[in-house]
């Protein structure tokens, strides 16, 4: 039986960089997730009959709004849902299902690198058909139905059984419950060479990967250990738990701190990778070299010809504006497009399905082709084995040899999380009005050659994006990036991202942090960071 149920807006439902996060509590209120799911299914049209994928990253109450996707999907008049055994996709292996099934679209459960637990954090987002998050006129569509709903639909009916593979009816709708690795482990089968990495390591090359209790761990072990033969205990915290073992699962410096001290010991593995809740993110650290996502995007692209799947080369690579230019200059020697975009991988979909770019990456850990259309971490590590594999050098080398051709990026972000709202959107807005007179002026060595807050124009669809984060140039390619986080749930995050370009091998070695001192001071200086936020020091610095 399919019910109506009357309900109330609620006011905050607005997606961020990547959908609808906030604390489980809020989720719990009365027909919170109801609302955004009814609102996702208002703001579409033409999918009576046909398929959406549910799944996610197995957080606290994953399950729970599952079942009323499942529900309500029926309700709406899709014919069939494909759902992840437990209720478990990554959310690239989700994009995966959504692309291979032809799907109208699907619904992930996430909040990527965000901690979970009963007081932690929960997200939903819609992607859509091509595999990739919502463009903002969906989401903007959706948060416009959301300040004015007043009922959704349901079925009246049982909980589906989400840990047996297999058919089920919920009203005249089929639900299937697939397996969630295979599809993505065959996708991987096909683009990278096996055999090649698989001789790698049983010649005695050593891999650790650690899936943070996170979503990555099932496919992680059936490929890393299972398909490719790293010795068993390879894949480190491979069960996915609820609250990712109280541990916070964002791959970076800070909360993967054991995988760093690991690899940097005199007895360290040749390779260490992670991922992060939601399995779309990584970490990439050699023996002895951690590996900035940027330097990463830019390695991976200069070597991509070396796996089948890019044996061909790149149409072109698009990195997120706060990215460091260490991509850029590959772009350049390979004679090929390169282009900036803001922060959210939904930016990148237009590029990849007109066949603009192949590549792409953020800064924040976030790195994807043209395979499937979310940010893969696994993909990266992968990829990243294959490059090892073939050319039987160590990723220290391969960094160090990438340097010499291209320059060095010294590049790193500082965030400030759970920054009071109030001041976090005071210091952006008093950088606005800085803008206009900053070009010109120096901070000692410094000397500001253009100041401005981005704007993206998509050379697809023509659509426009302003206000996508504040720029600061100086003079010789330095610079200093400002921008607030849309990923967050409590307060404000302020990231600043600090980059230094350095052409000179011989000032290769120099320390991060000291390398951009004078620029880590010039950006408290002229946004006055300590004084406006109250904080002395950044919450992480990567």
């Amino acid at each position: 039986m399919i019910k109506d149920v009357s309900t109330n807006p609620y006011s905050d439902q607005k997606p961020g960089t990547s959908g609808l996060r906030k604390k489980v509590p809020v989720f719990q209120q009365k027909n919170y997730a109801e609302n955004f799911i009814q609102s996702i299914f208002d703001s579409l049209e033409g999918f009576a009959g046909e398929t959406l994928v549910i799944g996610g990253d197995g957080r606290y109450y994953n399950r729970e709004v599952i079942q009323k996707a499942i529900k309500m999907a029926a309700a709406n008049g899709f014919g069939r849902v494909l759902v992840g055994r437990g209720g478990i996709l990554s959310t690239p292996a989700a994009s995966n299902v959504i692309r291979k099934y032809k799907a109208f679209g699907g619904i992930v459960l996430s909040a990527s690198h965000n901690p979970g637990g009963p007081t932690e954090d929960f997200g939903i987002k819609y992607n859509v058909g091509n595999g990739g998050p919502a463009p903002e006129k969906v989401t903007d569509a959706i948060f416009a139905r959301t300040k004015v709903i007043d009922g959704y639909r349901i079925a009246d009916a049982a909980d589906v059984n989400l840990d047996i593979e297999g058919s089920q009816q919920v009203e005249d709708m089929t639900v299937t419950v697939i397996d969630p690795v295979s599809d993505y482990a065959e996708l991987m089968e096909s683009l990278f060479d096996f055999s090649a990495i698989r001789k790698l390591i049983s010649g005695g090359f050593r891999v650790v990967f650690d899936a943070m209790s996170a979503v990555t761990g099932p496919y992680a072990k059936e490929i890393i250990e299972k398909r490719l033969g790293a010795p068993k205990g390879s894949v480190m915290n491979f069960i996915p738990l609820p609250d990712f073992g109280g541990h916070h699962p964002d791959p970076n410096l800070v909360h993967a701190r054991a995988l760093y001290e690991t690899m940097m010991a005199p007895d360290a593995p040749d390779f260490g990778a992670a991922s992060d809740g939601d399995g779309d993110r990584n970490l990439i650290i050699g023996k002895g070299i951690f590996v900035t996502p940027s330097d990463s995007l830019a390695i991976l692209a200069a070597n991509a010809h070396l796996a089948p799947g890019y044996a061909k080369g790149l149409a072109g690579i698009a990195r997120s504006m706060p990215t460091s230019g260490a991509a850029d200059r590959v772009a350049e020697k390979l004679g090929i497009g390169l282009y900036e975009t803001p922060t959210g991988w939904k930016f990148f979909g237009n590029l990849l399905d007109e066949g603009l770019a192949t590549i792409c990456g953020e800064e924040s850990a976030g790195t994807g082709s043209n395979h499937v259309r979310e940010k893969d971490g696994l993909w990266a590590v992968l990829l990243w084995l294959n490059i090892l594999a073939v050319r039987k050098e160590s990723a220290l080398d391969i960094v160090r040899q990438h340097w010499a051709t291209y320059g060095r990026n010294y590049y790193s972000r500082h965030d400030y999380e759970g920054v009071d709202s109030d001041a976090a959107n005071g210091l952006i807005a008093a950088l606005r009005g800085k803008l206009a007179a900053l070009p010109g002026k120096s901070f000692g060595a410094l000397t500001v050659e253009t100041a401005d807050d981005f704007s993206y124009n998509d050379p697809v669809d023509k659509s426009v994006s302003n206000n996508q984060g504040i720029r600061i140039l100086f003079k010789g390619g330095s610079r200093v990036v400002f921008r607030l986080s849309g990923t967050g749930t409590s307060g404000a995050t302020l990231r600043v991202y600090i980059e230094r370009f350095e052409p000179d091998p011989a000032r290769h070695d120099l320390d991060t942090q000291e390398a951009l001192a004078d620029l880590i001071a010039v950006a408290d200086e002229i946004a006055e960071i300590k004084s406006r936020t109250g904080r002395q020091e950044p919450s992480v610095i990567t």
